[in-house]
């Protein structure tokens, strides 16, 4: 992993520590993800869309850590972080997407007035909800197309967020998908519903190589997934908005998280976090650090939510 911050002072993490993060890494066993960790907490609430699954571990009058999960995505993929944050004095908390794996029934057709389809408006309304029983400022991450709806909820109050890390995060506005390695050049031509079942077809190929443990579990997950909500989120990564000047203008720490595999080019996520005054971590892994590095990003994690402090 690296970590560049042209305007970090503070020290980061021991290089005792970033090996012990990195050696619990590399010896992950491959476990059955629907069972939750010791400790966390399976909930719901009544949010905006619907109703939505959640998963929580630790103190909940401490401060929040929020992880939202992109598309095709659930809570359980923040799992092996849950403990190392509670355990840090975190109240962890994570959640389905409308529309994703438990939160299936949540949609546009219960907002007021109700919608066709799902909307940038959705989402951020709903992680805006989930802010809202904070006890202060919370520390938001956003995974890959969480990322875009984590810095629309930002533009919009920023006073709910402490600090923003964006996870495998789309680095371009607009067409996002054009600076995806290999596909790129034809994803111009693909439309919502097209990306949403490649998507899903490569996922269950397992051309990423998961474990057979992660892999039951994700094809278990596309089982309650609603491709209509996968085909409407794969239409919005197509019209990002530009908000690298507002977060740019912010003052919260920021962290800007890729693995070396990401689906998008490395250069791509450094341009990105240079333009909004992000820090730059990468790990030797995929789009999924959350999974295959969760001890050296919840180290990360935690010397960020230290600078806001």
């Amino acid at each position: 992993m690296t970590l560049d911050d042209s305007r970090a002072a503070e020290p980061g993490p021991s290089d005792d520590a970033r090996r012990r993060a990195r050696h619990l890494d590399e010896t992950l066993p491959d476990i059955d993800w629907t069972v939750p960790p010791r400790g966390a907490v399976r909930g719901w609430v009544d949010a905006p869309s619907g109703r939505i699954a959640t998963l929580s571990q630790g103190d909940p009058t401490a401060p929040l850590v929020l992880l939202v999960p992109g598309v095709t995505g659930s809570k359980e993929d923040f799992a092996l972080m849950l403990p190392l944050l509670a355990d840090a004095g975190f109240h962890a908390v994570s959640y389905d997407m409308a529309g994703q794996y438990e939160s299936r029934d949540a949609g546009p057709e219960h907002l007021r007035p109700p919608r066709a389809h799902y909307d940038h408006d959705l989402f951020v309304g709903d992680l805006l909800f989930m802010l809202e029983s904070a006890p202060g400022p919370a520390h938001v991450l956003g995974y890959s197309f969480a990322g875009t709806v984590a810095q629309i909820a930002y533009s919009r109050i920023p006073e709910r967020f402490a600090s923003l890390t964006l996870l495998s995060c789309p680095p371009e506005p607009g067409q996002g998908f054009r600076g995806v390695k290999r596909i790129g050049p034809i994803s111009h031509f693909t439309t919502g519903r097209i990306g949403a079942a490649l998507m899903i077809w490569g996922v269950r190929r397992n051309f990423t190589h998961v474990p057979p443990g992660r892999l039951a579990f994700v094809r278990h997950r596309f089982g309650l997934t609603r491709r209509s909500a996968v085909a409407d989120i794969i239409s919005l990564m197509k019209r990002s908005p530009d908000l690298r000047e507002a977060l740019a203008m912010s003052s919260i720490p920021k962290l800007v998280a890729v693995g070396e595999h990401d689906l998008w080019p490395r250069e791509l996520h450094a341009t990105f976090a240079a333009s909004i005054g992000a820090e730059l971590a990468t790990y030797a892994t995929g789009h999924s650090p959350c999974e295959t590095a969760p001890h050296e990003l919840t180290l990360d994690l935690l010397g960020l939510y230290a600078r806001a402090r």
